[in-house]
């Protein structure tokens, strides 16, 4: 039987199974980008040993999440939200949905709905992994796989529900207050655009 977790209000079933076995697959062979993220990446992979039930918001012990450092299509640019609930500035990006099968598929789902953006392309490999308690199910953890993504010419953001404002930032000039754990989002992210296809020719 498929591991599967309890989710929404009518409490119906949902299987998490492949998207569990792909996020384990992707950080099993992840080559961390510091040792912080090694710690994070080691201490996720215990978490996912629970089961495809560590994908969802019900498991108390902490979930896995996914979330994108949307930069511009020079890389000279960061795009960021003002968090409608705790007000920082942060990353893109939020919990999986039933419909996800992959973390990557996650992440890029996450920055077009919160960003507005379509047309985003996304570095399939990791650039961070990071472990930060939040307030949903009555205190938790989220175990959030961090992403580059890079955003097409001409892209102009659209203001989702859950935002107050985006705004896009020079990478040496972030704005304040910024969430903890951003700002170690940008050399990783420039450095996996400057090496990766999804980055145009000069």
């Amino acid at each position: 039987m498929p591991d599967t977790a309890l989710t929404g209000p009518a409490a119906h079933p949902v299987d998490y199974t492949e998207l569990h076995a792909d996020a384990t697959a992707l950080l099993d062979g992840w080559r961390p980008t510091s040792p912080a993220a090694a710690e994070a990446r080691d201490r996720t992979l215990a978490l996912l040993a629970a089961g495809p039930v560590a994908m969802s918001r019900p498991h108390r012990p902490g979930h896995v999440t996914a979330s994108a450092l949307v930069l511009d299509h020079t890389g000279s640019r960061v795009l960021l939200c003002l968090h409608g609930k705790f007000g920082r500035w942060v990353q893109l990006g939020g919990h999986c949905e039933p419909t996800d099968r992959t973390l990557v598929g996650a992440a890029l789902r996450e920055a077009t709905e919160e960003s507005g953006i379509a047309g985003l392309r996304i570095d399939p490999v990791p650039i961070d992994v990071d472990i930060h308690p939040v307030g949903c199910q009555g205190g938790s953890l989220h175990h959030d796989v961090r992403f580059a993504v890079l955003a097409p010419p001409g892209a102009v953001e659209q203001v989702s529900d859950e935002a107050e404002a985006l705004g896009w930032f020079p990478p040496d000039r972030l704005p304040e207050p910024l969430a903890g754990g951003t700002v170690q989002l940008v050399a990783p992210a420039l450095a996996a655009l400057r090496r990766s296809p999804l980055r145009p020719a000069p």
